[in-house]
């Protein structure tokens, strides 16, 4: 993987752990996120006459993408609704390295070389310490947040072979989240009413930034995965794990001992791997 992607990788991961922390500090979850859904879309609407459009070919996989994230979406709320952000985040992120190669393995016949496979375990290895250290987590955390990490893998997946067959990176993001940012009001709308979309200027100012963030770490991401392997790239966006347990514990008020310094430090040496790597 060239340096110049590595770098675009490691700052989506810092941008990604911030909106996910915006997300667990806020008080109405669904909403905030919802909001966010809303500014993407508002967003690539935008930008839609100025760029391409994707290749027909990919399209099936734009319409997949966008229901996968709602999932996704829907399972992060509900996995922040007790879980810390240095505890949850890491379990729904772990999984979705190993889930991505396989993946990429299977759809895209895309094989790792072993210096890149060693990198991704670390990064794996590293997120699943990190997880499981501090209090109990209840089993429904558990599920929803192994859950959220299984639409990340899928649509990560989908995505890396989407952006290929689209012709144009930033055309497949923009349509892709135009679509995924479209379907998240509706989804609230369904689940609460139109009217409590209604708040303060403030709290939905930020919920958008939190928006534009992750609109802008996810399309680095497609980008760099239309030029580098699937595996890496997500294994390398995982290291916002890192990231995450330095803002819990800056801003968030959670604890960080050394056991998760250590888990810490080895996520970081599989993404020098990976940096390696190719």
């Amino acid at each position: 993987m060239s340096i110049g992607v590595t770098l675009m990788v490691l700052v989506a991961a810092v941008l990604h752990a911030s909106w996910n922390a915006l997300l667990r500090g806020g008080g109405d979850r669904l909403w905030s996120m919802t909001i966010m859904c809303i500014a993407i879309a508002l967003a690539c609407a935008l930008m839609v006459p100025f760029v391409p459009a994707p290749a027909m070919a990919s399209w099936g996989s734009v319409a997949l993408s966008a229901l996968l994230h709602v999932g996704y979406n829907l399972f992060l709320v509900r996995t922040y609704w007790q879980g810390d952000l240095g505890q949850t985040y890491p379990i729904a992120r772990g999984a979705s390295p190993l889930l991505v190669s396989f993946g990429a393995a299977v759809f895209a016949r895309e094989l790792p070389d072993a210096l890149s496979l060693t990198g991704v375990l670390l990064v794996s290895g590293g997120i699943v310490a990190l997880a499981f250290q501090g209090r109990a987590i209840g089993r429904q955390t558990l599920f929803f947040a192994l859950g959220t990490g299984c639409f990340i893998g899928a649509y990560s997946v989908t995505d890396g072979v989407g952006v290929r067959l689209s012709g144009t990176p930033v055309g497949y993001t923009v349509w892709m989240c135009l679509s995924w940012g479209l379907l998240a009001p509706a989804t609230y709308i369904m689940l609460r009413d139109a009217r409590s979309l209604v708040r303060g200027c403030r709290e939905t100012l930020v919920a958008a930034g939190g928006g534009l963030t992750s609109l802008l770490a996810y399309g680095i991401v497609i980008f760099a995965m239309a030029r580098g392997a699937m595996g890496p790239v997500s294994a390398l966006r995982e290291t916002s794990v890192v990231f995450a347990a330095l803002i819990g514990r800056l801003f968030l008020h959670e604890s960080l001992s050394r056991s998760r310094i250590t888990a810490c430090l080895v996520v970081a040496a599989g993404a020098v791997l990976i940096g390696h790597a190719g």
